[in-house]
């Protein structure tokens, strides 16, 4: 069995619709489904990695890319988080077909909390797997520490702002619209409560993501079973081979709990 072809399905209505891009990889239960990160899409290094884990282990997993990534369709910079939410929970629901381990990386981590919260009565999420979650991070890591009065006013006044990016010669289009909608998602500031296993793995290294701000979403889960792994030398992609077997071993604990 190969990679499977990827099926597409319409999120949205009229103008707000977008063909999304799925790859589901029959198996056994539980089922992994990937949430890959800013800018990322499912076919990078740590997706590919965890689709051939579960080839190997006989896991469904299932992919997908969120508007304006990847193959999916949509504007990149008309898209936000309600939308690769709502994409999320669509593939989610979908897709899924029985209990199943998060697994996000980034962006991607924030995401799989917010469907973790929005789909806890269902009973079907089994854990999380986070790499570098990067919580809140349009308000927390651009908005309030990395940007400058400056930038601050581009992105008010001109609606839109190019950050260059250490991973592409493509710069990250920061949007009005993604910030300010990135506040009806916020998650810290009060204890959270998912009523499942959570494994974070955290590099040390990382510029992206700093090891205080995961460490930060430890303690906003004081009634969750939390493992904390920090990487001395990890970077924030945690793409290193030793790093992706530190994520199939967590993946492969969460699946057999």
């Amino acid at each position: 069995m190969g990679t499977p072809e990827p099926q597409f399905i319409s999120i949205g209505k009229n103008a707000e619709a977008r063909r999304i891009a799925v790859q589901k990889q029959a198996g056994d239960a539980p089922c992994v489904l990937w949430l890959s990160g800013f800018k990322s899409d499912m076919n990078g290094t740590k997706a590919a990695a965890l689709a051939e884990f579960g080839l190997e282990q006989g896991h469904e997993v299932v992919r997908f890319d969120y508007s304006g990534h990847g193959l999916s369709g949509g504007d990149f910079e008309n898209a936000c988080v309600s939308d690769w939410l709502e994409e999320a929970a669509a593939v989610f629901d979908t897709f899924c077909s029985a209990e199943t381990v998060l697994v996000g990386s980034s962006m991607g981590g924030w995401l799989a909390l917010l469907l973790a919260l929005s789909r806890k009565s269902t009973n079907k999420i089994k854990g999380l797997v986070l790499i570098a979650p990067a919580v809140d991070f349009t308000e927390e890591l651009m908005w309030k520490q990395r940007f400058t009065d400056e930038i601050r006013s581009a992105i008010l006044e001109n609606g839109r702002w190019e950050q260059p990016s250490a991973y592409s010669d493509d710069p990250y289009v920061i949007t009005r619209k993604l910030i300010e909608d990135g506040r009806n998602h916020l998650l810290f500031g009060n204890p959270l409560h998912l009523g499942c296993q959570v494994t974070i793995l955290q590099g040390a290294e990382d510029p992206d993501v700093p090891a205080i701000h995961a460490q930060r979403l430890v303690e906003a889960l004081p009634r969750d079973d939390v493992t904390f792994t920090l990487v001395p030398d990890g970077d924030h992609r945690l793409s290193r081979p030793q790093d992706i077997d530190l994520l199939l071993r967590a993946v492969a604990d969460m699946v057999d709990r």
